[in-house]
């Protein structure tokens, strides 16, 4: 699924699984997402870890009558690279009627992590 006009366009993120159980992203490595000494961004990988989150909450939500946005996250950068592709992929913690908590665990190509964060989300009624 495309997301034009966003953030995860313009991060390039793309969609490889979503379901209500598992969301998986993934974010290239470039210009777009390098911080200045060459490395991935710790902020690249906190919108990639937030997006994954909302996208899942958005699963569990009736989006005609309802939104979610995120309320906090947290996350630990535990190693980065300079070049290639990373993958997040976000499971649910607390499904409930006003929030959610998701993990999200960041890897590289071997599957190394990169990044744990925890994202709660925030789901409510659209004004009329």
């Amino acid at each position: 699924m495309a997301y034009p006009n966003t953030l995860m366009e313009a991060l390039g993120i793309e969609t490889v699984t979503m379901t209500k159980e598992k969301v998986q992203l993934t974010m290239p490595v470039d210009k777009r997402t390098r911080q200045p000494f060459g490395y991935l961004h710790g902020g690249a990988s906190v919108a990639l870890a937030e997006s994954a989150a909302s996208i899942g909450a958005s699963l569990h939500a009736d989006l005609q009558t309802q939104a979610v946005f995120g309320i906090e996250i947290n996350a630990n950068h535990i190693r980065s690279i300079k070049n290639g592709k990373v993958t997040a992929t976000a499971l649910p913690i607390h499904i409930g009627k006003s929030t959610m908590v998701w993990e999200i665990k960041i890897t590289d190509a071997e599957n190394w992590l990169l990044c744990v964060s925890r994202c709660t989300i925030g789901v409510i009624t659209k004004e009329k």
